[in-house]
Parts: structure tokens; C-alpha cells; sequence
């Protein structure tokens, strides 16, 4: 049995949608949570407010915390508020998301700048205060939220896309950095119905596509039974899969010393391009050995 009993997280953007599903089965197996959102009701109340009232009623810990993630002010109040509550801070789901949608011809600076601050700009700010709390624990989870319409392109998308890129891109370092103080850090890309993707999908997809499948494989990745760390999933409506970038064999050319002409590269393109014999790296210094691409080997 997962339990988190003796643990405090922090959920961002978890006033509806996926976020609050995370927080509230969290929440079922103990743990205390910081319901993080910037977002309010039609009547004007917060949503966060209201999903730790449920937290509450149900016999659970929760607090609201109502600051942005785009700033580190914010980022840094939210964190504190799990210190000054909770008394630690055991577990970030970075899940605070926004859309603005448009071809990239048409995308204005401020449609790019508003997603990008949440998105990539929201994990640092949060993440960095939050990491510093675990490092003096000794442990941590940190659960980062990317996207398949980043991973594989998605029509409208190229400010969410680049920004859930980047994403991937912080996790990759921040693995590396924080191993040895017992923290573990992986993405997901989820994919539901929420009021951030309304009327983006079909009845037909929507109704298959809920909030409460993807909440499995984050709790078990917060979880003190998770091992691994660096690594990305994608899941939807019950199918869940790690996805990984990875280089095909490749082609060594010339001997490191010579030049090399756009010609060859014209002549082996194909080789280059092939994928038929693909290989993971853990570091890009893996890529690289004296210089020289490590294929075939």
C-alpha cells in the first residue's frame, strides 16, 4: 500500500482539472498538501480554496496557497507556505499550466511570454526553493509536467510546445544535480478533459480522457517505493509509457583532423538520418568520447 503519511507536498495549479486530482488522492494517502492556484470561481472565490475544503471534510490536511508561479516571490511563498504548515516539504508536482493558442505567424510577444512564465519559468521558480528544502532533508520527489504536443509538435502549439520542451530540459540537468541528496525528479505529459483544453476534444475522446487516469502513475512516482529518476511518461485515459530521446548508430566521418565537406554529408544522409539502431544516453557527455561519437559502440 502507497501511503504518504508523515509527507507534504505541493500541488501547482491544483484547483481543478489534473492538478486537483493529484491533491486530492495525495491527500487520501496522507499526505499533507499545499493546493497551489492563482485561479477563482465565477462567484469570485479561489478554486483552491475549495478543493482543501474538500481535502478537509474528507479528514485530510490541506492549506490554499493563491501565489503565482511565474515569479520566484511566488514560488518562494508557496514552498514556505508547506514549511510554515507542514513543518517540511516531501513532494513538488509542478502541474500550473495556461494556453494561448495561435499559429506561430500570428502569436504575439505577450501570447509567448505568458506561457512560457508559467510553464518554464513557473518550474524554476518553484522548483529551486522547493529542491533547497529537500536537499537539507535529505529527500524529495519532484514530479515536472511536460507535454506530447513538445515531444511530437502540435498544431497552434509552438509557445506550450517550447515550453514543455524546455521542461525536459530542466529535468535532465536537475537529475543529475540533486541525486546525492536522495531526490528524484521525472516529467510526465499527461492528456485529459479539463477547463484548460474545453471544447478541444470530442465528447467522444473527452469522456475517455478524465483527470483521475493519469493520477496513478504520479502518485507512484512521488511515492517513497519509486527507484528511478530522469525519466519521462506519457499517459492517456489508462496507457501509460515512458518515451526517451535517443540517437540512431550515426556515421563517423573524416579523422578528427581533417575537414569535412557538405558533400559527404550529401553522400552518407541517409545513414545519418537512419533510426533503425537507436541508443539512450544518460548525459550529453555520453554522447562524446575523445571528441568522437561513441556509435556502434
Amino acid at each position: 500500500m502507497i501511503d504518504f503519511q508523515g509527507r507534504a507536498a505541493v500541488v501547482t495549479g491544483a484547483g481543478a482539472g489534473i492538478g486537483r486530482a493529484y491533491a486530492l488522492e495525495l491527500a487520501r494517502r496522507g499526505a499533507a498538501v499545499v493546493v497551489n492556484d492563482i485561479g477563482r470561481t465565477e462567484d469570485g472565490q479561489f478554486c483552491a480554496d475549495e478543493v482543501v475544503d474538500e481535502i478537509r471534510a474528507a479528514g485530510g490536511q490541506a492549506a490554499a496557497s493563491h501565489a503565482s508561479v511565474a515569479t520566484m516571490t511566488g514560488g518562494q511563498k508557496i514552498v514556505q507556505k508547506a514549511v510554515d504548515r507542514f513543518g517540511r516539504l516531501d513532494i513538488l508536482i509542478n502541474n500550473a499550466g495556461i494556453l494561448r493558442d495561435r499559429t506561430f505567424m500570428k502569436m504575439t510577444e505577450q501570447e509567448w511570454d505568458a506561457v512560457i512564465n508559467v510553464h518554464l519559468k513557473g518550474a524554476f521558480c518553484v522548483t529551486q526553493p522547493a529542491v533547497r528544502q529537500m536537499k537539507q532533508q535529505q529527500y524529495g520527489r519532484v514530479v515536472f509536467t511536460a507535454s506530447t504536443s513538445g515531444m511530437y509538435g502540435n498544431f497552434g502549439q509552438s509557445n506550450y510546445g517550447a515550453a514543455k520542451m524546455g521542461i525536459i530540459g530542466l529535468m535532465n540537468t536537475l537529475k543529475l544535480e540533486v541525486n546525492r541528496y536522495g531526490i528524484l525528479v521525472n516529467t510526465v505529459a499527461p492528456n485529459a478533459d479539463t477547463g484548460m483544453t474545453a471544447g478541444v476534444f470530442s465528447y467522444d475522446v473527452a469522456r475517455r480522457i478524465r483527470p483521475q487516469f493519469n493520477v496513478p502513475l504520479v502518485v507512484y512516482l512521488c511515492s517513497d517505493q519509486n527507484p528511478v529518476s530522469g525519466m519521462v511518461f506519457a499517459m492517456s485515459a489508462g496507457w501509460f509509457a515512458r518515451s526517451a530521446m535517443v540517437s540512431g548508430k550515426g556515421v563517423c566521418i573524416g579523422d578528427t583532423e581533417r575537414s569535412i565537406a557538405a558533400e559527404e554529408i550529401q553522400e552518407r544522409f541517409d545513414e545519418i538520418c537512419a533510426i533503425d539502431r537507436v541508443r539512450e544516453f544518460g548525459t550529453c557527455g555520453e554522447i562524446y568520447q575523445l571528441g568522437r561519437p561513441l556509435t556502434g559502440r
